[in-house]
């Protein structure tokens, strides 16, 4: 194990900071460090702001609970949108993905996470309930189960299936071009936007009661 010896306490307090964002080492953390230090002042000083304003400002939608600098989102405002269709994803970067592939114009709701009881989440932990309240609404033709094709999505995938299956509503989940066990945030676009053009009734993609 490496061990590294800092010239300064405060560049040390600044790398165990860096180093706690996901993916970075403190190796990488080091380097960016050194490159914040490099930068003139007036470059640090808008990398700070925006930082703080993300945190203060953020907003998330109260419709679809997508990230958003409002209290409803672009996306939910927009009037070109498709609002009888509500593809359901896991988180904001999933409707990121999804966007760059310019193959879906419905509606989004994100649920901030999938069943997962090894990690202790369970349904109530996540933004089920508005979504079954949108649906109840009867403005939705379709909802698009759009989570990662893994056990907790599928999961997940099920619970809601079974929540909302006696509403007038089609369910349809991804085509399989989406590889089991694959987290959808990691897919490339052209995959992605196949299997959102040919997604399947989700009562045919599974067996289920």
């Amino acid at each position: 194990m490496q061990i590294h010896t800092y010239p300064s306490k405060l560049l040390e307090n600044a790398v165990e900071e860096f180093a706690k964002l996901p993916g970075i080492g403190r190796r990488t953390a080091l380097r960016l460090v050194l490159h914040l230090l490099r930068q003139p002042q007036a470059e640090v000083d808008r990398f700070l702001t925006s930082l703080n304003e993300l945190k203060t400002n953020i907003k998330f939608c109260s419709v679809c609970h997508n990230i958003s600098d409002t209290e409803v989102c672009t996306i939910c405002s927009s009037s070109s949108r498709d609002r009888s269709t509500i593809c359901v994803v896991e988180s904001i970067r999933e409707v990121m993905s999804i966007e760059s592939t310019m193959q879906y114009k419905g509606l989004y709701h994100v649920l901030g996470g999938v069943i997962s009881p090894m990690d202790g989440i369970g349904p109530s932990d996540l933004a089920i309930n508005s979504l079954i309240e949108r649906v109840s609404k009867g403005d939705v033709n379709e909802v698009i189960m759009a989570l990662s094709a893994t056990t907790e999505g599928d999961t997940t995938n099920f619970y809601i299936y079974k929540k909302i299956k006696d509403f007038p509503v089609m369910v349809t989940t991804l085509a399989r071009g989406v590889a089991f066990g694959n987290e959808l945030e990691y897919t490339d676009e052209i995959t992605l936007g196949r299997a959102l053009l040919n997604r399947v009734r989700f009562d045919n993609s599974f067996s289920v009661e």
